[in-house]
């Protein structure tokens, strides 16, 4: 039998039934999502975009305590690179998702870089590099973010490491964090999308441990992914291609990941995220029961 990791409270995201926006078409209705991820065998899950479950707390308190849930995070999407004149926007639609989290008893915020490429039509909205100054814009913003949604909200925010953002690979990663406030920012480590940006999760979960904050579990096709990296391909159609696979079919293994992240000794969540936007209603669920059996005989 596997160690056991009493350090880790496994969960799962409306990512895992692939959605992506507050209301889509394509999506499964929330309903769905709340009933099958408590019939998958999880406790805890994410807002996901918001909008797509109900905003009102009294109304979502209910939804998911008569399931057996529990909230892990909520989620935004910032540009803070671009300086000070996005500042009052961001705070704007931090405030409302912040608020909904504080009121469903959560304590992390996941927040995500916006995207320099479009993840429906991959159009090219900015240069896939920062500037000097975009950095520092970028820093100093997220230490902003972080010191205001703990004071006004209780909150701790965790910063999401994303393809075709501007924090993505290793170097990119490490810059960030070496350039950051450890008590105000900390890492949301995503092992899929890490890995398909070319990191290693064990190495910088032993690294950086004191600044990974949160996890996301997700593993890559190596395959598809060699293929898409060849041909540089965007992430929302190396998505549609299959490249976040399910578990235990890709990389990285997640076993070692999650012995690497007990050792730091830290409660810390594991929410089990494979992007599948757009995905047949009836894909989601077979996937997410063995994923989470996947995760018991790991141990989680």
């Amino acid at each position: 039998m596997p160690a056991a990791l009493d350090r880790i409270r496994v969960g799962s995201a409306p990512d895992s039934w692939g959605v992506w926006f507050p209301d889509d078409p394509r999506q499964v209705p929330w309903e769905r999502f709340l009933d099958e991820v408590a019939e998958a065998g999880y406790d805890w899950i994410e807002l996901g975009p918001y909008g797509y479950l109900p905003t009102d707390p009294a109304r979502l308190t209910d939804e998911v305590t008569r399931r057996g849930l529990k909230v892990s995070a909520g989620t935004v999407f910032t540009g803070l690179h671009r300086g000070p004149a996005v500042w009052e926007p961001t705070w704007e639609h931090v405030s409302q998702v912040a608020a909904l989290t504080q009121a469903m008893g959560a304590r992390h915020l996941v927040v995500i870089p916006s995207f320099w490429r479009d993840d429906k039509t991959a159009e090219i909205l900015e240069p896939p590099e920062l500037t000097g100054e975009q950095w520092r814009h970028l820093t100093e913003g997220m230490e902003r973010l972080g010191r205001q949604v703990r004071e006004t909200y209780g909150l701790d925010i965790v910063v999401h490491p994303h393809a075709d953002t501007h924090i993505d690979t290793e170097a990119h990663v490490t810059r960030f964090l070496d350039a950051t406030d450890a008590d105000l920012v900390s890492l949301c480590l995503d092992t899929g999308h890490y890995a398909y940006c070319g990191g290693d999760s064990v190495k910088l979960i032993e690294t950086y441990g004191d600044r990974v904050g949160y996890l996301h579990l997700k593993q890559v096709d190596p395959e598809i992914l060699a293929d898409v990296v060849a041909h540089g391909v965007p992430f929302g159609p190396a998505v549609r291609r299959g490249v976040m696979c399910e578990p235990p079919s890709g990389v990285p293994e997640l076993e070692p990941v999650l012995a690497a992240a007990q050792r730091l000794g830290v409660d810390l969540f594991a929410i089990v995220e494979q992007d599948m936007y757009p995905c047949e209603p009836d894909r989601p669920l077979p996937i997410a029961v063995r994923t989470r059996r996947f995760l018991r005989s790991c141990g989680a």
